[in-house]
């Protein structure tokens, strides 16, 4: 089977292009538009942060450097999967750089559920902004009392009542719920009985941030922090009435829209991740060469040649298997793409959290404090070992393919 990983000339010089508007013009402004967190309101956007972000995205837009996710569509570049994982590991360098090309999760994946699965209206009012990056929108699964990483425990009650489904319920880790732009949630909720099939019991409704009944109850922090104006927030839904109309395809159609968002999230994700680990492994080649100890360039101390030398092939490799989990997609197969996803899940923020963590040891005790990008890089890369599945739930889907090559029974 013939498999190409690389990219057509026109999309190289596009991608050219990104890569330089990420290293000129996003990364230089980073320092300052992270200084400005908690000076106000954590939850809005200062006036300077504000200007930076949208400035830039004006920038972008004004290029024609936007929605690359849009693979394989006349509304985007016509980019493959494959081609997309070059521009989304350049973006991954910078914590600004998905959102200023329209490239942001969950935004994209909430896109691509109302293009393929969203009524007219819900296109009209939701999909036309979100696309003109005018809004942002999150996506709400996760629940605190169940172990979501099964998410046929789903279980926010979803009842209709005549013209209304009523909602009530909690659910946390909604990341990007605690923006002041975000305007819709995309929310998987139990529909049937336990006399169903268990994977025909969720659904997937869409509810407008304002809603009256819908509370923000915290921002979730990681490792201390809260990601701010960003956030995940944990929210609680009592009594909430949407519009029937405003279920996806129907009832217990849930998981069959689930699959089709989170196979491309997930491989984004991993994309980014392999771009934080090549600007981690730039800071760290560059700290060694600039600081001397015991008479010594750091680069020359210790096992550092070596440390080096294996995060560079770490890197190689979980490109390789990205590239490879591409191309999968690119064939049209969810099914095939799978497992190839699910490996790539664990292996991309594993690679990438090393690589961090070397680049922090490094740097010593500047790397751990908020003089570097390193600290929020590594709590980032982490919370992504549990994003979209945990190691474990990817480790058992890639050993029952592995498995039922030997044998006939379910496994």
């Amino acid at each position: 089977m013939d498999m190409n990983f690389g990219m057509r000339a026109e999309n190289r010089k596009l991608l050219d292009r990104v890569a330089t508007m990420v290293r000129d013009e996003i990364m230089p402004l980073e320092a300052e538009y992270q200084a400005e967190i908690g000076k106000e309101d954590r939850w809005q956007y200062t006036a300077r942060q504000a200007e930076i972000l949208e400035g830039l995205k004006a920038k972008a837009k004004e290029q024609g450097l936007w929605n690359f996710w849009l693979t394989d569509s006349d509304k985007g570049f016509g980019l493959s999967t494959v081609e997309y994982a070059y521009f989304a590991e350049e973006m991954g360098k910078t914590p600004l750089g998905a959102e200023v090309f329209n490239c942001a999760a969950p935004d994209t994946g909430n896109m691509e559920v109302f293009e393929r699965y969203g009524t007219d209206k819900m296109k009209e009012e939701w999909l036309a902004p979100l696309l003109e990056g005018k809004i942002r929108s999150a996506y709400l699964m996760t629940e605190p009392d169940v172990a979501s990483s099964d998410a046929t425990n789903v279980s926010m009650a979803c009842v209709r009542d005549g013209d209304d489904y009523v909602l009530n319920g909690e659910k946390w880790w909604a990341s990007g719920a605690g923006d002041p732009r975000c305007k819709v949630y995309i929310v998987m909720v139990k529909t049937g009985g336990e006399d169903l099939p268990k994977h025909q019991r969720q659904s997937m409704i869409v509810v407008p941030a304002d809603t009256p009944g819908i509370e923000v109850l915290r921002p979730m922090e990681v490792y201390g922090h809260d990601d701010a104006p960003h956030g995940h927030m944990h929210i609680r839904f009592t009594n909430v009435r949407v519009p029937a109309e405003n279920l996806l395809l129907g009832e217990g159609r849930g998981f069959e829209i689930a699959q089709g968002r989170l196979g491309p999230g997930r491989i984004h994700h991993c994309m980014r991740a392999i771009g934080q680990a090549e600007s981690a492994l730039e800071q760290m080649c560059k700290r060694s060469l600039q600081r001397e100890a015991f008479g010594k360039k750091l680069a020359h101390l210790g096992a550092n040649y070596d440390i080096v030398a294996e995060c560079r092939m770490e890197i190689e490799m979980a490109r390789l298997l990205c590239l490879k989990a591409a191309w999968y997609m690119d064939q049209g197969d969810g099914r095939a793409a799978a497992p190839w996803i699910s490996q790539i899940k664990v292996v991309a923020p594993r690679v990438a959290l090393k690589v961090i963590d070397e680049a922090v040891q490094m740097f010593g005790g500047q790397g751990v404090s908020q003089d570097t990008p390193l600290a929020i890089a590594w709590t980032h890369v982490r919370t992504l070992r549990l994003a979209d599945g945990p190691d474990a739930v990817h480790r058992r889907q890639v050993a029952r393919v592995e498995l039922k090559k030997y044998t006939q029974e379910k496994v």
